[in-house]
């Protein structure tokens, strides 16, 4: 993130969702008054494709049958190198599945709530398994609706892209990687509101039907929405 405010010479940058070291990946990045929504991404499930090694020889199939029984909500308690406080929390695993497995190495990809440390995930499993473990490899490969397979530039194809519009005048580099601020919120429910509601709505007042112009017919109580 700073070196993305040094290129762009801007203020204000903000990023979704810290990266532990050696940890490779997605890591959405707002720009200027955008940072103001990335918080959004913060709290968001993300994805990732991992290597986890095992200090000891296990049958593939008791692996597998292991791992799945981390799918739900788990206790962990964050690891000694962690930016958060050490006490216990419950964080919601949505799914794991082995790629591969290779003497003591395993492959694999797990979709989990925020804040979910895989490499806790990884010893927990060779706790649970009798032989230890520990998180070799890991890269997110997804934060919401931000994916590396259609999203991920890297801050080189950045630069050049700067260069070019900076010295060319060519802006179709640069427009392909800095998406419109809704993109954020593209994987929320929407509200449309009226443009005669928008300024009361500023101003703190709450929203009322007669303002409403569009709605999204999957918002449930308590849920986190868009208004546009």
């Amino acid at each position: 993130v700073a070196w993305i405010k040094k290129m762009f010479n801007i203020p204000k940058a903000g990023h979704g969702g810290t990266l532990d070291p050696k940890v490779t990946g997605v890591l959405p990045v707002a720009l200027d008054r955008a940072t103001r929504v990335i918080g959004i991404l913060m709290h968001s499930y993300k994805e990732y494709v991992g290597v986890m090694e095992l200090h000891g020889d296990v049958e593939p199939e008791k692996v597998i049958e292991t791992m799945k029984m981390f799918v739900g909500k788990i206790y962990q308690r964050p690891p000694l190198r962690s930016s958060v406080k050490r006490s216990l929390r419950i964080r919601e695993i949505y799914s794991i599945d082995v790629l591969e497995i290779e003497n003591r190495r395993v492959l694999f990809r797990v979709k989990c709530q925020s804040g979910t440390y895989v490499r806790k995930l990884c010893h927990d499993i060779g706790l649970l398994l009798g032989v230890e473990a520990h998180m070799r490899e890991l890269r997110r490969i997804g934060v919401a609706h931000f994916t590396e397979n259609r999203d991920i530039v890297t801050l080189h194809e950045v630069s050049e892209a700067l260069y070019i519009w900076r010295n060319l005048g060519d802006e179709s580099f640069l427009r392909k990687m800095i998406l419109p601020v809704e993109y954020i919120v593209a994987f929320l429910p929407k509200i449309v509101v009226k443009d005669s509601a928008v300024d009361a709505i500023a101003h703190g007042a709450q929203l009322a039907v007669p303002g409403i112009s569009i709605v999204a017919k999957n918002i449930n109580r308590d849920d986190r929405v868009a208004i546009f």
